[in-house]
């Protein structure tokens, strides 16, 4: 096959990419589009055809009309106008044709504006030559009134006024009329039963942001709508029984998972402390105490955030409280709010979410700062340290479960390794993200963003 660039460039570029500005971005608005469209053009198809083949064929048989009987009565005075009969022609032509006639003798035709020529004059005109067969003078501005022709008759002018109904139909507008009233109402019939439609679809978005944030829903959607979209609320509804049901097994499993790892533990503490004059004891002490940290790491991290129910709280307020906690250890922190925003979230989660960053500011810095404020309508919240930070190639991995920079596995540097897959974790149930990047201070800078 022969390569042709342009045929190749035209196909590569999308003709409507430059409309796609203009075009709708709703279903509503899409599907109103769809329907709009065609009658418009069926409108438009159909004004062309009428004004071209109806107004014409009207028009042209008015003239003609028009055009004989002048005609007629030109040949019934047989050029005589000094005939007695001559006022009784013109009375016959008025009672009978509607044409009103008069007679001007020794006059010429008179001056009138042709500028302006349409279907009607060139109808008129075009008959007028045939039958008549005269120099005339037309004048139609006027002709839903009347119509106004002159005629050069050998010894004078002969003028002949003609109604406007014998030459112009109201057909015209009624059919716009019709034609424009019916697509009225038409689109807007149309428009109530989209809407009907879009609604329930708009129901399950809603619901579906609120569930993908994490958010109480009191009942399930109301079904409604067409088969296809009963189906998706049908299906959104057992998923989300599901998924709750999952998450209560999960944790009942991990409570009883907890409890019997536990009881062990204390069972051996408590002989340690019965054991006197045995060496090791320590260390043993020492070991138990790490593994109920860690077994509080894995549970955290595996429990998420629960069956805990999302509240309105005022997030700068909130925040303030965690760093106000943490004050009180003596850590050097400071908090900054820019304004009050109430955002419904899980309390606990987020606080767990909080602790864990400012806990890993606070290992590898000496001083934090958090700040709260909206950016672009999402919540946003940043921890920042002066520490080392972190290298941008490991700023993924330690997102990951059990990953840690440091690999000597030691709690006491780097923790269980499951601190920020923890926060990742409650901040997209929550519908947000978070992200690591170099801050201000020097050190690491963890933001959050959780919308509204």
């Amino acid at each position: 096959m022969r390569n042709y660039p342009i045929l190749n460039l035209i196909f590569r570029v999308r003709p409507f990419f430059f409309l796609k500005r203009f075009l709708p971005k709703t279903l509503l608005g899409r599907s109103l589009m769809i329907i709009v469209t065609p009658l418009i053009i069926l409108q438009v198809v159909s004004a062309i055809i009428f004004f071209d083949r109806h107004w014409e064929t009207v028009t042209r048989r008015l003239t003609s009309a028009i055009a004989g009987e002048i005609g007629f009565v030109i040949e019934k005075l047989n050029w005589d106008f000094q005939d007695d009969n001559k006022g009784e022609i013109f009375y016959q032509s008025r009672r009978h044709f509607l044409l009103d006639m008069k007679f001007f003798p020794n006059k010429e035709l008179p001056s009138v504006n042709q500028s302006h020529v349409g279907i009607l004059d060139k109808a008129l005109a075009k008959q007028l030559a045939e039958r008549v067969q005269l120099p005339f003078v037309i004048d139609t501005s006027s002709f839903k009134e009347r119509v106004l022709i002159h005629l050069q008759m050998p010894n004078g002018v002969l003028e002949v006024t003609a109604p406007g109904e014998r030459v112009f139909s109201d057909t015209t507008y009624i059919f716009i009329l019709w034609m424009v009233g019916t697509s009225v109402i038409l689109l807007g019939v149309a428009a109530v039963f989209m809407r009907n439609q879009v609604k329930p679809i708009r129901r399950l978005a809603a619901a579906a942001d609120e569930f993908g944030k994490g958010r109480e829903i009191s009942s399930d959607i109301n079904i409604a709508g067409a088969t296809e979209v009963r189906q998706a609320g049908i299906a959104f509804n057992l998923m989300r029984g599901r998924l709750r049901r999952q998450m209560r097994q999960r944790t009942d499993m991990l409570s009883g998972v907890s409890h019997d790892l536990r009881t062990p533990l204390t069972r051996m503490k408590l002989q340690l402390e019965m054991m006197k004059g045995v060496g090791g004891i320590e260390d043993l002490k020492s070991d138990i105490t790490e593994m109920e940290l860690m077994i509080d790491g894995y549970l955290a991290f595996a429990r998420g955030e629960g069956d805990e129910i999302a509240e309105p709280v005022e997030i700068s307020a909130f925040v303030e409280t965690v760093v106000t906690d943490w004050k009180r250890n003596g850590i050097a922190i400071d908090c900054h709010v820019e304004g009050k925003f109430e955002l419904p979230i899980k309390r606990e989660a987020l606080r767990r979410c909080l602790n864990n960053l400012i806990a890993n500011a606070c290992r590898h810095g000496e001083h934090v700062w958090a700040l709260t404020g909206k950016r672009q309508g999402m919540i946003e919240i940043t921890i920042d340290d002066d520490g080392p930070g972190i290298p941008e190639a490991d700023r993924v991995d330690v997102f990951r479960p059990f990953h840690r920079l440091d690999q000597s596995r030691n709690p006491k540097t780097g923790g269980t390794g499951l601190g920020l897959a923890i926060a990742e974790d409650i901040v997209r149930a929550h519908g947000g993200n978070i992200s690591l990047t170099d801050s201000p201070r020097g050190g690491l800078r963890a933001r959050l963003r959780i919308p509204q």
